[in-house]
């Protein structure tokens, strides 16, 4: 790699660093709006069974084991019932475990991969989930107001915190070229295109040493790339063509550096915020870069925003899928649906 490339992604990196620090600070001063619109309301009282979903390899995965123990001790409550996820299985048989144990609250100890696998499961069981965010993006957690950083009081919220309904989305993945077909629910954001190439191919031992800001990296790499001619229908309306980079469906608007992404996304309003991106040049993602940061409301023609409750995209090519930030795979079409109000999660 040529020095004139390193030293746009560092400088890069430093400008992605210094503004979502500005941001943080913007969002703290200025963001007002609830990540919910619905109050949320107390679980009754009384003994309560803890079952526990947790990823063992995060860093503070058993100080999490060891308060959650120590605050169900001194609730008077059993003990709680903990299930450790594995590299070959990251939450499913975990979750279902855990559902038979017949728990009124289900804590989820880890990242957003661990959080979505779990979510899926208990999805319109309304079981509630607590959580105890130990990964680096943490979305949910931070889209519910939870500080990411205080790992007592979120353990102290997942145990005895209000709770509330939210939506939960989910995405039907189909590659027509290998005949390869899934369908996976995700909570916060799920893409199509640029931003899950950058996930893809973000730099795992960067990631680790510097968080979020290893996608940075990723990104600056991906940038030159071209757009993709789609097909788009919402809500079962006419579709459309168009030229894109990447198209995400929102379930709430914060991600990572503390961005208001889509400072009108509700976590319970029934319906995705979807986010169309069609930058053909480095001018075009700086505008698209800038009106997220400063939250103009002026229109830019490479950067549209919809509502809608069903979204239908198809590509002649494969393109690149996340969902909550994990690669979920190449796909020539995907249907993404809400689904309103169909988890109900521990809040403060």
């Amino acid at each position: 790699m040529s020095d004139w490339i390193l030293y746009v992604i560092l400088a890069g990196g430093v400008v992605f660093a210094v503004s979502s620090w500005w941001g943080v600070r913007r969002l703290r001063a200025r963001h007002t709006r609830s990540a919910v619109r619905e109050d949320a309301h107390k679980p009754e009282a009384g003994l309560q069974r803890v079952a526990v979903i947790l990823n063992p390899v995060k860093a503070k995965a058993e100080d999490a084991r060891r308060i959650i123990r120590g605050a169900c001790h001194l609730a008077g409550w059993d003990e709680p019932r903990f299930f450790d996820t594995t590299a070959e299985d990251p939450g499913h048989s975990q979750t279902k475990a855990a559902l038979a144990y017949k728990p009124d609250v289900v804590l989820v100890g880890g990242g957003d991969g661990t959080v979505r696998v779990v979510a899926e499961t208990l999805a319109h069981t309304d079981v509630a989930m607590g959580l105890i965010p130990l990964g680096t993006g943490n979305l949910l957690a931070r889209n519910v107001n939870l500080d990411v950083n205080d790992l007592r009081g979120n353990v102290h919220t997942a145990l005895f915190g209000h709770q509330r309904y939210i939506d939960t989305a989910r995405m039907a993945i189909h590659n027509e070229r290998t005949g390869a077909s899934s369908e996976h629910a995700f909570l916060v954001i799920a893409g199509m295109g640029l931003d899950a190439e950058v996930v893809g191919d973000t730099n795992d031992g960067l990631k680790k040493a510097v968080g979020w800001l290893a996608y940075t990296e990723a990104g600056v790499r991906h940038l030159p790339g071209r757009r993709k001619r789609v097909s788009i229908a919402m809500d079962d309306e006419p579709e459309q063509s168009r030229k894109i980079r990447s198209v995400l469906f929102a379930n709430c608007g914060l991600i990572p550096g503390g961005i208001d992404f889509i400072p009108g996304a509700m976590i319970d309003d029934g319906v995705l915020d979807v986010v169309v991106m069609s930058p053909r040049s480095a001018i075009g993602w700086i505008a698209v870069y800038a009106k997220i940061l400063f939250k103009h409301n002026r229109n830019l023609p490479v950067m549209n925003y919809y509502r809608s409750g069903k979204v239908v995209i198809s590509s002649s090519e494969p393109m690149a899928t996340q969902l909550d930030g994990d690669p979920s795979g190449e796909a020539t079409k995907v249907t993404v649906k809400v689904e309103p109000r169909s988890l109900l999660v521990r809040v403060q």
